[in-house]
């Protein structure tokens, strides 16, 4: 008991001696482990995850007991196995870079006026999403958030206009020659129709998706996009985020969801029960 009480108080004495950039450095590492713990989820590595941390429990017990040679192999097997790893990992790296290099450095200051417009595209949005739906006209509609995606608005029709339910519903309509592609709504604007999206490379999917879900869920792998798409078989409304597709939404889940996603905390506060009041149409 008493050794306890003696790491316990070293340990506080440790914490009171440590200054700020030992803070930071401390949440570095955190936040990097963090983010090594998001990238095996995501990826459904665990299983390599797994191999790795035995690989290494083995370098370690080889150490321990002196075996030279078995040592020596494991160093090597880690050698070769960090370029494996890069190999076997490098769209999900690819990926990552690409999300991190569009950042956008203003986005750190805010989005400012965009906050009222990104609320009436929400409402517009919604509306549009329950019409095509029971009509089962099929939609892809990109939210844009901090990535920018300038490559994919270039592959399609600038509009650069207001965000409205007939607008959206009229370019989805099956005779558009643009409905085949996506819009993308960036800071509440309808900035580009007709657009290409890279398709998903997660081999995990379920069959019974489509090209214009595997687009939804491939752009949303590719940058920190919201992405909603509207099926044209089952006209059912489903949302991809981060490489997840969430499906068979209800427009109020709908709507909550792009709330949570698109505005600040503080607005969804301020459009409490009378905003929703006032959105009813009619």
């Amino acid at each position: 008991m008493s050794d306890f009480l003696n790491n316990v108080r070293d340990s506080f004495k440790l914490i009171l001696t440590m200054g700020p950039s030992d803070i930071l450095d401390v949440l570095i590492v955190a936040t990097a482990v963090y983010a090594g713990i998001a990238f095996v989820r995501r990826t459904n590595s665990v299983r390599v995850a797994q191999g790795i941390l035995l690989l290494l429990a083995a370098l370690w017990l080889s150490s321990v007991l002196e075996l030279t040679l078995t040592s020596f192999l494991l160093r090597q097997v880690f050698e070769i196995g960090f370029l494996a790893v890069i190999v076997l990992f490098q769209p999900e790296i690819r990926r990552a870079l690409e999300r991190v290099g569009s950042y956008r450095f203003m986005s750190l200051f805010g989005r400012g006026g965009a906050i009222p417009s990104m609320e009436k595209s929400i409402m517009q949005t919604v509306y549009a999403c329950e019409d095509m739906s029971r009509s089962r006209t099929g939609a892809l509609i990109v939210f844009e958030r901090t990535n920018r995606l300038n490559e994919a608005m270039a592959s399609g029709t600038q509009v650069d206009g207001l965000v409205t339910s007939e607008l959206l519903k009229n370019v989805f309509f099956n005779k558009s020659p643009l409905h085949d592609g996506a819009v993308i709504i960036r800071d509440g604007r309808l900035a580009a129709a007709g657009c290409m999206l890279p398709l998903s490379e997660n081999s995990n999917l379920s069959r019974d998706l489509g090209m214009r879900h595997r687009a939804g869920i491939g752009m949303s792998e590719r940058s920190d996009a919201v992405v909603v798409i509207v099926s044209e078989e089952t006209g059912a409304i489903s949302v991809a985020q981060d490489g997840l597709l969430k499906r068979h939404l209800s427009p109020d889940t709908f709507e909550a969801l792009l709330r949570r996603e698109l505005l600040p905390a503080d607005d969804m506060e301020r459009t409490g029960l009378l905003g929703r009041l006032t959105r009813k149409r009619g």
